[in-house]
């Protein structure tokens, strides 16, 4: 087997993994994504292959936008499950049955990517340095860091279900990436994903009794579960009502997806805001949103678990992210293999998702060491301390999000927010001189 190759920085030349290499890297980018993305319907009610689909869909769609260039996946947005599950109480005080409240959901998820849309205009008409002397290190580091620490009460919830199974998956990766050689160096979340979930299944932890009555064929989704179904007879009174309670979310997730950009440019090494460009990068995302909206599947993002998985196998090319995309189309078709790995433990996914979430951090760090941000300026301390403590306290302390009037925003967008505006009024020091 051919050693796979690395200039002195330990990042890996994609050009000599070949194609049976790269299947697997986009295997182990698709597992990554995989426990987060399913989430977001288990929790709203969505369809689990939809998502699937239009994740690989979506991912797609951005590749193409951000001209081949950026390797980001985008899965299941958490930021808009507070809106969802609004519009599914309104819905049922119009009597509206939870399936018919989602597809009007839809609908205000639809308009909310083509906000996308016009902050992409905006940014191509007057440029994206205007926009990003909004999103210094300052601000931009802590909310990475916050992305990764938000996420780590998930996997711990994970893991403690199963420790002992947790542990293993931890255990394998750690291994694979620190001793092994080769292929197994570059694949540790797929080694551990595999060899924890064998573990389980040798212990008789899992029960796999309901696989046979899944098919190996079906299609992803249903009329009743798409936008087109409101048509049928539509309440525009209330379609208004979802699109004014959801597309406010907007605003805090463009911040995020500016976040998410920052955290793969550092993670990679190169500024994928200023090429391909921030303009384009948000517009993928938009669309890949609006479009994935229309059949019932839920708004995308770009996905911190798969920034994880390219810090952690240095492995960039933007192909792999794309194999992996594909994948997920194909196997949205069979839903044999959504049990299948529908039946993975949690303790799995929380293993391998501790150490991905953790490299998110780290990446946020990293920003601000790079940077040489001054923490000796109190108001960069202020600025840092509030995007950490208000993502993390409404995550922990509030449910996850907290509410203003109709409309619902986790606490990284709140966090985001604040952070944007504190080190827009608060002076630095170059503002006292002058």
């Amino acid at each position: 087997m051919t050693d796979l190759k690395s200039n002195s920085a330990g990042i890996y030349d994609a050009s000599v993994l070949g194609k049976p290499k790269m299947m697997l890297l986009g295997f182990q980018h698709l597992f990554a994504m995989f426990g987060a993305t399913i989430l977001v319907p288990a929790i709203t009610g969505l369809t689990v292959s939809s998502t699937l689909l239009f994740a690989g869909i979506g991912t797609l769609i951005f590749h193409f936008i951000s001209r081949w260039e950026v390797p980001a996946f985008l899965g299941s947005s958490f930021a808009f499950i507070g809106g969802y599950m609004t519009v599914k109480s309104l819905g049922a005080e119009h009597g509206l049955s939870d399936v018919l409240s989602l597809d009007y959901a839809s609908i205000g998820i639809f308009f909310a990517g083509m906000l996308y849309f016009v902050m992409s205009l905006l940014i191509r008409m007057f440029g994206s340095r205007r926009i990003l002397r909004f999103f210094p290190p300052v601000v931009t580091g802590p909310i990475i860091i916050s992305i990764g620490l938000t996420l780590s009460g998930s996997a711990i919830s994970s893991c403690m279900s199963d420790w002992p199974i947790a542990l293993s998956a931890m255990g394998i990766v750690v291994v694979a990436n620190i001793w092994g050689r080769g292929i197994l160096r570059i694949v540790p979340i797929l080694l551990g994903v595999a060899g924890s979930y064998i573990l389980a299944a040798s212990l008789g932890k899992i029960d796999f009794s309901h696989l046979h009555e899944a098919s190996w064929i079906g299609l992803p989704f249903t009329w009743d579960r798409t936008v087109f179904a409101v048509f049928d007879n539509p309440d525009y009174s209330f379609m208004l009502s979802s699109v004014i309670a959801i597309v406010p979310i907007a605003l805090a997730t463009i911040v995020e997806h500016i976040g998410d950009m920052c955290a793969i440019s550092s993670t990679v090494g190169r500024n994928f805001i200023a090429y391909p460009g921030l303009h384009r990068t948000l517009l993928g995302d938009g669309i890949a949103t609006s479009v994935a909206s229309i059949f019932g599947a839920p708004a995308n993002t770009t996905y911190g678990e798969n920034t994880g998985v390219l810090n952690l196998t240095k492995v960039f090319d933007p192909k792999v992210i794309r194999i992996a995309a594909v994948l997920a189309i194909i196997l949205a078709f069979c839903p044999k293999f959504s049990m299948l790995v529908s039946l993975m433990p949690a303790s799995t996914i929380g293993g391998v998702s501790l150490i991905l979430y953790g490299m998110i951090a780290a990446v946020g760090i990293r920003n601000l060491v790079e940077a040489k941000v001054d923490f000796s300026q109190s108001r960069n301390v202020i600025v840092a301390a509030l995007i950490m403590v208000l993502s993390i306290g409404i995550k922990y302390g509030a449910g996850d999000s907290i509410s203003f009037g109709v409309v619902s925003l986790s606490g990284l967008a709140v966090a985001a927010i604040a952070g944007v505006l504190l080190n827009a009024v608060l002076p630095s020091s170059e503002d006292k001189k002058a």
